[in-house]
């Protein structure tokens, strides 16, 4: 306990160079999806790489080769692999996180420039691109290294970090390395490792800690429906052809009802009934119908209790439509028949849904659905991607341990949560590993991540360094 105590102190006599630290992370714009950016992303990972060498971590790049973007041919962000202590007698715990971040500039709405971390101190928040997403936790790790070697306390567990560059742009080339270093059985880097801790999702509201244990999937589709060789003038060719957008239009239509009822048979019946038990863990929930209409910016919520509402989110697959390509959405009229359109739709999975068996189900009744048309036009639908969802065991060790931290540290219990969102990379450690993974979130349900003016409270980013840490000595003397 003396060592905690030692540990919590640091952290809040450090607090400022925290942010310091926080800022010389956020000015590299190390962002993933933007060809012009790449040097910024290697430039962010040898910031990083050298930060962890120097509080002590063994590292290793790990080459992911190259990748074409815009049609250049560019190097894959490496993934950094860092590795601290290696007694037998301890835990070891996997840490992930991502070093790039999505595009931001002063012109999209910022109030401030998206590069520069810029601390209100009215309001307490730390306004930059890359701040809560995932930046801020990743520092959280550093400071938390920095105050054990700082003291001269051994940490309470081993540890291994995974690190990438390319989370904000498909994570590519990170599944099929993470599989084939677990290949190496005995001389991999994460041999040994007893479970994963990812901090890449935040609270549910400002106000409450949480515990994710799941994660929805996702499918997207992508439906084209092909007629007329160019596009035509209503006043000549109205009521004259058949129309592609009135088809799809109409296919759009028979995929989902305004109550949010999937209406491809088979795909709500795919998951069971919930139970009583897990009911309860949504009932109490630290959540309310105002924290949904505050978040949406409107009353427009399909259920009238937030426990229906939360499952909706949380438990249940969900149908959205995205958008049209090819129809007129410009300002002003514009009488034209498109003569090839295309409707976009996801779908949200939950266990035990896959990407595999939806599919099936999705293809058959939209053609089906398109045969009673009985129209000229053609019609196909492709799956442009997707990942399967992911659930852990909440009742697990590694979860318990997290529980305890939150206790310590916000005096709270944490709500224990499913998210609606997808980060592939849990299921891979997953199943890859064979291990518990946990989700520990550090920023609040207001953090506008991938949005304008993203930010991290700074009492979130203090406080979740003495989470982080807490965490680790809870693992330590919990019984697994």
């Amino acid at each position: 306990m003396a060592a905690r105590a030692l540990f919590t102190d640091y952290i809040d006599q450090n607090a400022a160079r925290f942010v310091d630290r926080l800022a010389e992370a956020v000015a590299i714009p190390s962002v993933s999806g933007d060809a012009a950016h790449r040097a910024d992303v290697l430039r962010m990972s040898a910031w990083l790489e050298s930060q962890l060498k120097a509080l002590g971590v063994s590292t290793r790049l790990a080459d992911l080769g190259t990748h074409v973007v815009d049609g250049r041919e560019l190097p894959l962000p490496p993934v950094i692999l860092g590795r601290l202590g290696e007694d037998p007698a301890k835990k070891t715990v996997l840490v992930y996180g991502h070093y790039d971040v999505q595009p931001a500039e002063k012109s999209d709405g910022w109030s401030t420039e998206p590069f520069k971390l810029v601390e209100d101190y009215e309001t307490g928040r730390l306004i930059g691109r890359g701040s809560t997403d995932d930046k801020g936790p990743i520092v959280g790790w550093l400071n938390v290294l920095e105050a054990h070697m700082a003291l001269g306390l051994e940490l309470p567990v081993n540890m291994r970090f995974c690190l990438e560059g390319m989370e904000e742009s498909s994570s590519e080339g990170l599944d099929e390395f993470i599989n084939s270093e677990v290949k190496k059985g005995k001389d991999s880097w994460f041999d040994g490792v007893d479970c994963v801790c990812i901090c890449d999702n935040y609270w549910m509201n400002t106000r409450t800690p949480c515990l994710t244990y799941g994660l929805r999937g996702i499918i997207y589709f992508k439906m084209t429906v092909s007629g007329p060789a160019w596009d035509l003038h209503s006043g000549g060719f109205g009521r004259v052809v058949h129309e592609p957008l009135t088809d799809l239009i109409a296919l759009m239509g028979k995929l989902v009802a305004p109550d949010g009822t999937i209406l491809i048979p088979g795909v709500d019946e795919m998951v069971p009934p919930v139970s009583a038990e897990e009911r309860e863990i949504y009932e109490q929930l630290d959540y309310s119908l105002e924290d949904l209409d505050e978040a949406t910016g409107a009353h427009v919520t399909l259920a009238n209790d937030v426990a229906t509402a939360l499952m909706g989110r949380m438990r249940l697959p969900a149908l959205s439509l995205h958008g049209i390509e090819g129809a007129f959405s410009g300002p002003g009229g514009k009488t034209v028949i498109p003569g090839c359109v295309a409707g976009k739709f996801s779908i949200r999975l939950v266990p035990p849904q896959t990407p595999e068996n939806v599919e099936a189900l999705v293809v058959k009744h939209v053609r089906e659905e398109f045969e009673k048309l009985r129209t000229k036009n053609t019609m196909k639908i492709e799956n442009v991607g997707g990942c399967k969802p992911w659930a852990a065991d909440y009742r697990h060790w590694n979860y318990e341990a997290a529980r305890r931290a939150t206790e310590v540290v916000y005096g709270r219990p944490p709500n224990l949560t499913r998210e609606g969102g997808s980060i592939p990379v849990t299921l891979t450690f997953a199943e890859a590993l064979g291990v518990n993974v946990l989700l520990l979130p550090m920023g609040r349900g207001d953090d506008r991540a991938h949005s304008t003016n993203e930010k991290l409270d700074r009492s979130n980013f203090i406080e979740g360094t003495k989470l982080l840490g807490t965490y680790l000595y809870e693992v330590a003397a919990i019984s697994s």
